[in-house]
């Protein structure tokens, strides 16, 4: 196997060298060869580490190429030699110089000093740039079974790696083909290319020689090219995919089946928490003891604290808390009714936004609101100073990509940090009712699952950092809701979880009782 880096557009890499090895333009590229391969060897394994370097056309979004001959051993693959011989070359070829979108570099500056303001937001809004970049390995995989190779049903991403001979057998039916050399790069990351330019003057490359069966390069070809038509697609990143080959290189077998089974289970309690607290709020008859309008408000900002960093969140994360915000709203419609009407004569605007209570709050109610204020007055008392020392901190000393970026991380920061800004409201209006009936016995069973399923969830899947954090900082105060759970026994004379009174019912059980014992 003859390998040679060039630059020629046609592969013709050795017509230079016929009249004067100065005169070509690819000298200063690395060649080798690899001698006495045996086909059908499985253990075969080769490696060649190479410094390249790049042209000066290459570094200016010029191509590169890796021109690969496989001949009959004593032939040549050099067409002015005199061994050579057609019939035993087999020539393909590999471009090393990848034509994706620049990177784009999440600019930050200090909002206070802003130097840079100007020239950051014209880089955000620059259109996409494609810019050849590079990859320090290249595998070439010699197919090495006699595969029966059936020419009229090949998909396009295997067929491209197949070229047919015109020779046929004795019996007319069957023909033949080269040996199939496939340059595997399923398994290179998007985040492992490094762009060219003059500033990389020199760069390395590892090439790799191994042996590979017919139906395994036929998987990984056309995978390879799924996932390239499937990343064109609008609103569909690249990055989702070099997720799923990440998680398939990097990790453990072992601890890759936990991930897709902790996924499952991650999914399926989200799903029924989601169901069962729908469910328990469409019967509910009074809304004792909950506080809505903070969890609408959290959930709110970490959803767009997730949309900001998008780069570093999986949609299955994106996709939960969109869910939870709407279910969160959806519940403000249980409490008040909302509605467009039109403004008074002499209004600024000819509607607005009109809110009314559904019913006369109960006394039940009322205590609820009046704890839920005193609960927050609480919590307030530690919450906003810290939440204006840290964004004072944040102002001065970290840089932030602009003023909505700062303001919603600033905001996401604070709810991941002090969590129970939006829970221990919620633990507190239960002490004061000495009650855990208001709440959704079966969603709650479920949350209480999936915060343990997620603590593996959060090492598992892609998702900022704070997120991670927030994901343990759950499980102090579900532990503190169980410990209510345990100690305000079921009375049947309290509400329950659907607004209902069960006291009528004891009643009527005690006198039936009294009646048959008289």
């Amino acid at each position: 196997m003859h390998v040679h880096l060039s630059t020629s557009p046609v592969g013709d890499v050795f017509s230079a060298w016929s009249s004067g090895y100065r005169e070509n333009p690819d000298k200063d590229l690395p060649h080798f060869v690899w001698e006495d391969i045996t086909f059908g060897n499985w253990s075969e394994s080769r490696t060649v580490n190479l410094e390249v370097k790049i042209p000066p056309s290459v570094q200016n979004n010029g191509s590169l190429w890796a021109d690969v001959f496989l001949v009959k051993d004593g032939a040549s693959p050099n067409p002015h030699d005199s061994s050579f011989d057609p019939a035993s070359v087999h020539h393909i070829r590999k471009l090393l110089t990848r034509y994706v979108p620049k990177t784009r570099v999440r600019k930050v500056k200090s909002l206070l000093s802003g130097a840079n303001e100007k020239e950051d937001e014209t880089e955000e809004l620059e259109a996409e740039v494609i810019q050849s970049h590079w990859h320090q390995n290249l595998t070439l995989a010699l197919i090495s079974d006699p595969a029966s190779v059936p020419t009229g049903q090949l998909p396009a991403p295997v067929a491209q790696y197949i070229t047919l001979l015109p020779e046929r057998d004795e019996t007319g039916t069957k023909g033949f083909y080269k040996p199939i050399i496939f340059p595997n790069d399923f398994w290179q990351l998007r985040s492992q290319y490094i762009e060219i330019n003059s500033t990389t003057p020199i760069l390395p490359l590892t090439v790799n020689f191994q042996p590979m069966s017919y139906w395994k390069m036929s998987i990984f070809a056309t995978m390879g090219a799924n996932f390239q038509e499937a990343a064109k697609q609008p609103g569909v990143s690249s990055a989702e995919f070099d997720e799923v080959k990440r998680m398939l290189v990097e990790t453990n077998p072992y601890f890759l089946a936990l991930t897709a089974f902790v996924s499952i289970l991650h999914v399926l309690f989200e799903f029924l928490a989601f169901s069962s607290d729908v469910s328990h709020w469409r019967k509910k008859q009074e809304l004792v003891g909950v506080s809505i309008v903070t969890n609408v408000v959290v959930q709110t900002i970490i959803l767009l604290y997730l949309i900001d960093n998008n780069e570093q969140t999986s949609w299955m994360i994106l996709f939960g808390s969109g869910t939870g915000v709407l279910i969160e709203a959806w519940k403000i419609t249980k409490a008040v009714d909302i509605a467009l009407v039109r403004a008074p004569a002499g209004s600024r605007f000819p509607y607005k936004i009109q809110v009314t209570d559904k019913h006369v709050l109960s006394e039940d109610e009322k205590k609820t609101q009046e704890y839920d204020a005193l609960a927050f007055r609480y919590v307030s008392y530690v919450a906003i100073p810290c939440l204006a020392g840290y964004t004072i901190y944040s102002l001065i000393y970290e840089s932030h990509r602009g003023w909505y970026s700062f303001v919603i991380s600033t905001l996401t920061s604070f709810v991941y940090m002090f969590g129970f800004a939006q829970l221990v409201p919620q633990l507190i209006i239960n002490y004061k009712l000495k009650s855990v009936a208001h709440m959704p016995m079966k969603a709650m069973v479920y949350k209480t699952l999936s915060t343990v399923v997620d603590d593996l969830f959060a090492f598992c899947i892609k998702m900022p950092i704070l997120h991670r954090l927030a994901c343990f900082r759950d499980d102090v105060v579900f532990l503190v809701f169980l410990y209510q759970r345990w100690i305000y026994r079921i009375d049947p004379k309290r509400v329950n979880e659907y607004g209902q009174l069960m006291a009528s019912d004891a009643d009527a059980i005690a006198e039936k009782e009294t009646k048959k014992n008289q």
